[in-house]
């Protein structure tokens, strides 16, 4: 599991839309499936729900959300501290 990869769930999971998720973080929506399909494959959980035009999360990307965003802030910490902020 990588932080990239946490962010990009977290992006996907905030706009409710692969698509729209993409263009926020100048990603293509092809990469950016691949990498949350690579994360799901990593957990062996689906973290969301595809629909036609949306996504909701599961019970899993639910559990997942609130933790991977204390994470990627505990990761931003680690950086401002070790570069002296």
């Amino acid at each position: 599991m990588e932080l990239r990869q946490l962010r990009y769930f977290v992006a996907v999971a905030e706009t409710g839309n692969i698509s729209r998720a993409a263009q926020a973080i100048f990603l293509t929506q092809p990469a950016l499936s691949r990498q949350i399909k690579a994360l799901e494959g990593e957990i062996g959980r689906d973290l969301l729900e595809r629909r036609a035009n949306s996504v909701r999360l599961t019970a899993a990307g639910e559990v997942m959300l609130p933790v991977a965003r204390e994470l990627l802030q505990h990761a931003e910490r680690l950086l401002q501290l070790v570069r002296g902020g």
